[in-house]
């Protein structure tokens, strides 16, 4: 049986400010490695199931950079590229006293934005039993058609197929062009993994986030959808068709002293797919991605605060304690 996992997309260096504010007002940063798709191939790695990741960095210091955190993390450098033509994107991070944030990016025709069809073979998507992907690689250059393509193969494949829009508003020329280009990702996807507003941006509003869920069910062949809601947890519905029981779930957020939640979501998608590969049910996969999420906020930065499975136990264990 395939055991391996793919991620594909952009890693960028974010910069992180000194103390919370707007960039005008900032006035110093700590260079660290982000990305959602790297964020999401490192908390698989720290969660003891190092995954193949498809990216491309530049020629330049910061790319080197990027790779020897993915060295260092024991993220495989087989479709880490390196392009001589091109510099590694940049994302200068800005958060408010809750440890909300908003980004201000600097890749016009960086790295990321030049996969290229055809890299991953398809000996490589016959040994993987899950491909998870994200939107921002959808925003720009030949990434687009790139991405759209690993999805379409990686599910002819037989591969479980999962996708989250992550919509950066800046990156896009409009809503629409970001909801037909998700759109024609969800053709060839298992799994979604978003917030409401992005479930909303792409036509699929509901009074509640298990409507909105349902929608993305009844438009697309996804046959699960998980929908984040930040401190108050997190919504799954799984279908019929789905290779785990259907289920409607609702599971409730962890009290935690969040400092930074760059990154929160990516850790809970990391923590959604390591669940559901180790047979856990819709709930219990669920909480577990929750706790990770949890877990990751309560230090500074984003690839940096991913947990261990040991630290998502504890968390989850004075949870279980306390309750």
């Amino acid at each position: 049986m395939p055991e391996q996992v793919l991620v594909a997309g952009e890693t960028l260096v974010d910069f992180i400010p000194d103390r919370p504010g707007s960039l005008e007002d900032v006035s110093g940063f700590e260079r660290r490695p982000g990305g959602a798709p790297a964020n999401v191939a490192v908390a698989l790695a720290r969660l003891e199931r190092p995954p193949l990741f498809w990216t491309r960095v530049g020629a330049d210091p910061f790319g080197r950079f990027l790779e020897g955190t993915f060295a260092e993390y024991g993220v495989p450098d087989n479709f880490v590229e390196r392009d001589a033509d091109a510099k590694t994107t940049l994302a200068f991070v800005t958060h408010d006293e809750t440890g909300d944030r908003e980004f201000s990016f600097y890749r016009d025709g960086t790295a990321d934005t030049r996969l290229e069809p055809g890299r991953i073979d398809d000996e490589t998507l016959t040994e993987c039993e899950w491909v998870h992907a994200g939107g921002v690689a959808l925003a720009s250059g030949s990434s687009h058609a790139a991405t759209l393509d690993l999805l379409e193969r990686a599910a002819a494949a037989g591969c479980t197929v999962s996708f989250d829009p992550n919509l950066r508003p800046e990156l896009w020329p409009d809503e629409e062009t970001f909801a037909d280009s998700v759109g024609d990702a969800l053709a060839h996807v298992d799994v979604c993994l978003a917030t409401a507003a992005e479930l909303a941006a792409i036509g699929c509003p509901g009074e509640s986030p298990t409507e909105a869920a349902r929608a993305v069910i009844d438009r697309w062949p996804v046959h699960t959808v998980f929908v984040t809601r930040g401190s108050e947890g997190a919504v799954a519905l799984a279908a019929d068709d789905a290779p785990w029981p259907a289920d409607a779930v609702d599971q409730p957020g962890f009290d935690v002293d969040a400092v930074d939640t760059t990154g929160a979501g990516d850790a809970f998608v990391a923590g959604s797919i390591a669940a559901l590969r180790d047979g856990r049910p819709l709930e219990d996969a669920t909480r577990f991605a929750n706790a990770v999420a949890a877990t990751a906020i309560t230090e500074p930065g984003a690839m940096t605060a991913l947990p261990t499975r040991d630290e998502v136990a504890t968390l989850l264990e004075e949870h279980r304690s306390a309750g």
